[in-house]
């Protein structure tokens, strides 16, 4: 068998490894709402997740919201409009703005999700999970908050102590 360098690179690869199990916990994730026949492909459920939870939405909102770019937020609002999921529309009072919402469809998607599909998924993450040493939940939160606090590009200077002094 060959050596699984990336397991083996440790911290290196870190963000290589996050990656490829972010990539099989959706692929896993598809099959479960293949399943129950939902419409919606992994990704974009905490889109609609939001939208669920926050109300009508900017795109600027939708992408802090989820923590992802304007432009990955941008792509997936326009995913779902095309499957009628959700609609874009100006404000009266803005009309350069565009606010979205959940259409009909988009709720009977999301009652889906939260009655059906949802329920499933994070009961198997949390089945993986469960047996893992500390709060798995907490410790990923304390990565991305030191993250945003100081990007890695600041860390690990001389020798790996501390932050550079750029």
């Amino acid at each position: 068998m060959v050596e699984d360098v990336v397991r083996a690179l440790g911290y290196l690869c870190l963000g290589t490894r996050f990656r490829r199990i972010g990539e099989r916990l959706q692929a896993d994730t598809q099959k479960i709402i293949d399943e129950h026949d939902g419409p919606v492909q992994p990704a974009l459920h905490p889109l609609l997740a939001a939208l669920d939870r926050l109300g009508p939405l900017g795109i600027g909102e939708i992408a802090e919201a989820l923590g992802i770019t304007q432009p990955g937020a941008t792509r997936s609002v326009s995913e779902l409009t095309k499957m009628g999921l959700v609609a874009a529309d100006a404000p009266p009072d803005d009309q350069r703005r565009r606010v979205i919402t959940l259409t009909e469809a988009g709720r009977e998607a999301v009652h889906q999700g939260k009655t059906v599909i949802w329920p499933r998924i994070e009961a198997a993450v949390a089945e993986l999970c469960r047996d893992l040493p500390g709060d798995f939940l907490q410790q990923l939160t304390t990565i991305e908050d030191r993250l945003a606090d100081m990007p890695l590009a600041r860390r690990g200077g001389e020798g790996g102590h501390g932050a550079s002094s750029r």
